[in-house]
């Protein structure tokens, strides 16, 4: 692949990805930049190979440098995060725990996190922000979900997703340690 085609993918790739962190549509980012949406989409197709000044004026309104939309070493970014860097944020003498496995900006907030709950044991969680949306994976044990004061039980191999903008608990009410995953979407503060 030529340098040309390189600079055209990556011009592509950084558009749309900088665009959609803003949270433009490609009116928006037309508008502000001052070029045709047309232009836009040709970009973000890696289907021309727009003037510097152009890609000046895409910058300029994404609020990134010529550089980071050029920059075809980038690539998609991906973090490993190795296990003896999880968070533990909260744990009981009992052995229960959390531990925050992953985060990213997408476009607001997401976590995954890894939790166990000792028999008898609970957690009680404050309402988050509107939107805000979680998502539940049991992989041993039985976990009784109470959302809004209504319980639900989650079986072994069974997920959840409720929308968390009110009170909830996670309680394990069995026998046996409840393992499980959740992930948190957190809408973009506006």
């Amino acid at each position: 692949m030529s340098d040309l085609e390189l600079l055209t993918q990556s011009l592509a790739r950084n558009v749309k990805r900088w665009r959609t962190e803003r949270g433009f549509t490609l009116e928006a980012l037309a508008a502000r930049a001052g070029v045709s949406r047309g232009m836009l989409i040709q970009i973000e197709q890696a289907r021309t190979n727009p003037s510097l000044g152009t890609v000046v004026k895409i910058g300029d309104a994404l609020g990134v440098s010529i550089t980071t939309l050029l920059d075809y070493e980038q690539g998609p970014r991906v973090r490993v995060v190795p296990a003896d860097q999880a968070v533990r944020l909260w744990h009981t003498d009992a052995g229960s725990y959390n531990r925050l496995l992953a985060g990213a900006e997408a476009p607001g907030p997401l976590e995954m996190w890894d939790w166990r709950l000792m028999p008898g044991e609970g957690s009680p969680s404050d309402p988050h922000p509107a939107g805000t949306v979680e998502l539940v994976h049991v992989l041993s044990g039985e976990l009784t979900l109470t959302v809004d004061g209504v319980e639900h039980l989650v079986p072994e191999g069974a997920s959840a997703s409720f929308e968390a903008d009110t009170s909830h608990t996670y309680v394990n009410k069995g026998g046996v340690p409840v393992e499980m995953v959740m992930a948190v979407s957190v809408p973009l503060a506006h």
